[in-house]
């Protein structure tokens, strides 16, 4: 069942492990998430749930958002995303998903939008060496060149320039599940993941370990 929870990204740390190696781990508060609305192959040609994820004001929520919200007996929420799952009749509308779903040492994949830097020249957007710094020279943090002459006579595509940096969905595969708490919905997992602290990410079963048993 590929079941994705919807989290924020608390921060990073770090814990030991048995063995008393340091692991560089990332907080992610994940769920509760309520099931809003249930898809199934019958009805509607595939099966699928819709999750819900922060409490919000209804004050907040346009009049058919709350309408739907109420239908399934869910409190107002202000994150709604729908997941591909195998068998969604086993869900019930209003029942709460949370990190029980995933264990200690299983793989998970991170969903999240990368932080954003703007626009931003090809030194720190793709990490060029540029030219010298010396006295005299002119040619400092620019790309160089970007085409030949007559042949071809233009710039070929995908030619990395300067441009909009970050603020893109990246996907992390394969990460540790290094501990859960479950009375605060706390999963540690091992590294980084996108985005900045306090931003929306999603956490589900890895792909890869899917494969793998299958």
């Amino acid at each position: 069942m590929n079941l994705i929870l919807l989290g924020k990204k608390i921060g990073m740390t770090q814990v030991f492990d048995k063995d008393n190696h340091l692991i560089p781990v990332t907080v992610i508060q994940a769920g509760p998430c309520p099931v809003t609305q249930i898809k199934t192959k019958d009805r509607d040609g595939y099966d699928a749930i819709q999750i819900g994820y922060r409490s919000q004001k209804e004050s907040r929520l346009a009049a058919p958002e709350l309408g739907h919200l109420k239908k399934a007996g869910v409190a107002p929420v202000s994150e709604l995303r729908e997941v591909r799952v195998e068998g969604a009749a086993q869900f019930q509308l209003g029942e709460l998903l949370t990190v029980t779903k995933f264990s200690e040492g299983s793989k998970v994949d991170i969903i999240g939008v990368s932080k954003g830097h703007g626009f931003q020249g090809v030194v720190r957007r793709f990490s060029f060496d540029g030219g010298p710094a010396s006295h005299g020279s002119m040619f400092h943090r620019r790309g160089g060149s970007y085409g030949m002459r007559q042949t071809p006579g233009h710039v070929f595509k995908n030619k990395k320039m300067p441009g909009r940096m970050g603020n893109d969905r990246i996907t992390v595969q394969n990460l540790d599940v290094i501990r859960i708490v479950e009375d605060k919905n706390i999963i540690l997992v091992r590294g980084s993941v996108p985005g900045c602290n306090g931003g929306l990410v999603m956490v589900r079963e890895s792909k890869k370990s899917r494969v793998k048993k299958a």
